[in-house]
């Protein structure tokens, strides 16, 4: 059987640390033979990110402050002039102040407000817009999002409206994009101990009660999110677009 992802080209940008899962993504795309390539947020990034990409094998490695408009507007010219065709596109990207996930949602500040959104939600409909015209062929643009979009997680706060916001864009983008034959889509995971969740208040009592609750009475794995992402940019996911898969061990259906 031939590898999933052979013949086709991925970036992936959000990749930080081994505990992610970007890079738990990244790992499986090149496992299924994806030509890799890697984004990093600044100078101070750029060596982590390298060591880790060159571990996992990745073609090259290009800078992007996604709230820099210019540097996105780079990356896609950068992109363009290498001659790089894209087939995938991973946003693994989000970021709230840690004070607003410590306090009550009613006292977000605007300031706070304005990073979550833009970091997390507007990255994409930017991304989207220089990328795609690479996507020549078609392809799957994927993005990550969490239970708190839909229902009140405590702690989670002005993250949780950040992703609401995001999954409304996966089906506006799904739409405008589908004529181009460009698939969008949200893996919404589990409660997962990555560095990034530990800035969230309780994070160990949110997966205690996933773990108890969830149908499969366990937590979810990074492994079982980058697999997703395998089938949504693989082939096997060519009719699905506009949708957000859970990927949590079934905690989301469960009510009292």
């Amino acid at each position: 059987m031939s590898k999933l992802l052979e013949g086709k080209t991925a970036i992936v940008l959000g990749v930080w640390n081994k505990w992610s899962i970007a890079y738990a993504i990244a790992q499986a795309f090149s496992r299924e033979g994806a030509r890799l390539l890697l984004t990093y947020q600044n100078d101070r990034a750029k060596p982590t990110v390298e060591e880790l990409g060159r571990e996992l094998g990745a073609a090259e490695f290009f800078p992007c402050e996604v709230q820099q408009q210019p540097d996105i507007n780079k990356l896609a010219e950068s992109l363009k002039s290498g001659g790089h065709k894209l087939d995938v596109v991973v946003h693994s990207l989000a970021a709230a102040k840690h004070e607003e996930l410590n306090q009550p949602f009613l006292n977000t500040s605007r300031e706070g407000f304005q990073l979550a959104m833009d970091i997390s939600a507007y990255s994409l409909v930017a991304l989207s817009k220089a990328l795609s015209p690479l996507m020549t062929d078609g392809g799957a643009i994927m993005t990550l999002t969490y239970l708190g979009s839909t229902r009140v997680v405590t702690n989670y706060n002005v993250m949780g409206v950040a992703k609401a916001a995001l999954e409304a864009e996966v089906r506006y983008l799904a739409s405008e994009l589908g004529p181009n034959k460009i698939r969008v889509n949200a893996i919404s995971a589990g409660a997962i101990k990555t560095i990034s969740a530990r800035g969230v208040k309780d994070l160990g009592k949110m997966l205690e009660i996933s773990a108890q609750r969830a149908p499969l009475r366990r937590n979810t794995d990074t492994g079982e999110v980058a697999d997703t992402a395998v089938f949504l940019g693989s082939d096997l996911g060519r009719g699905v677009t506009g949708n957000v898969i859970y990927v949590d061990a079934g905690f989301h259906i469960m009510g009292l």
